[in-house]
């Protein structure tokens, strides 16, 4: 066993800041359009144009906890939330602003900026934590199968993840709303956490192959044996390197 107590990766800073970015669009802008497609044999199909988006945040954290490990992902997830709280609060200050009484924009700024705070506040605490359910799932699966069944963990792990994020956002966000019928919700939710698991699987290669340059070029493959799993602990004493 290789133990290195400081590691300088050449990726994890460039990962992070991806991380972070696409969590910012798929939450704040992307979320926002509602945009259709028109696919064969199905017909025109309504969706919010993050569900595109979205799922990249998951794909990143794989990549993060596989590689990495649970500890720097967790770090990676707590800046992601920190930052999502940080700007659902910057963009309610901007939005409540007295605009100029010659800029005409102030309406369509606030239709397209003003969330809910109750949306805002499902999204946040979905988020939180169905990006801990899929770290965990891939470092425990990781450990139990011993490093094999790639596919296992890293759609297994979406599976999951975005299954905790899907019912902890939809019903948060909009049960009792009454443009929002339990009906409706659920044929939602149904729809988009489909799509979220087959995207994650049509990326798959392409996250294989991600992976496996990462653990190449940071020569680095974590296996989280005697990791503390909470996500409140967020020191570094359980982040030492661990090779196999």
């Amino acid at each position: 066993m290789i133990i290195d107590l400081i590691r300088n990766y050449k990726f994890l800073n460039i990962i992070t800041v991806i991380f972070v970015v696409i969590l910012l669009l798929s939450n704040l802008i992307a979320s926002i359009k509602i945009t259709q497609i028109d696919l064969p044999f199905i017909g025109k199909v309504s969706f919010a144009a993050g569900l595109l988006f979205f799922p990249i945040s998951y794909l990143v954290g794989d990549l993060l906890t596989e590689v990495y490990g649970y500890a720097k992902s967790r770090q990676v997830i707590w800046t992601g939330f920190i930052s999502l709280i940080v700007s659902n609060i910057l963009i309610k200050i901007l939005v409540s602003l007295p605009p100029d009484p010659n800029w005409n924009l102030q309406s369509s700024y606030e239709a397209i900026f003003a969330m809910s705070f109750r949306v805002s506040v499902a999204s946040m605490l979905a988020f939180f934590c169905g990006e801990f359910c899929n770290s965990y799932v891939v470092a425990k699966l990781k450990v139990i199968c011993e490093g094999k069944f790639t596919a296992l963990r890293i759609i297994g792990s979406t599976v999951a993840g975005e299954l905790v994020d899907t019912l902890i956002f939809y019903p948060l966000a909009f049960w009792g709303d009454p443009n929002f019928p339990p009906d409706l919700i659920f044929r939602i939710m149904i729809m988009n956490y489909l799509v979220k698991v087959i995207w994650e699987v049509i990326a798959y290669p392409g996250t294989k192959q991600l992976i496996k340059f990462l653990k190449r070029s940071e020569n680095e493959d974590y296996y989280d044996r005697h990791t503390d799993f909470s996500p409140f602990h967020l020191s570094e004493d359980d982040a030492i390197t661990t090779k196999q």
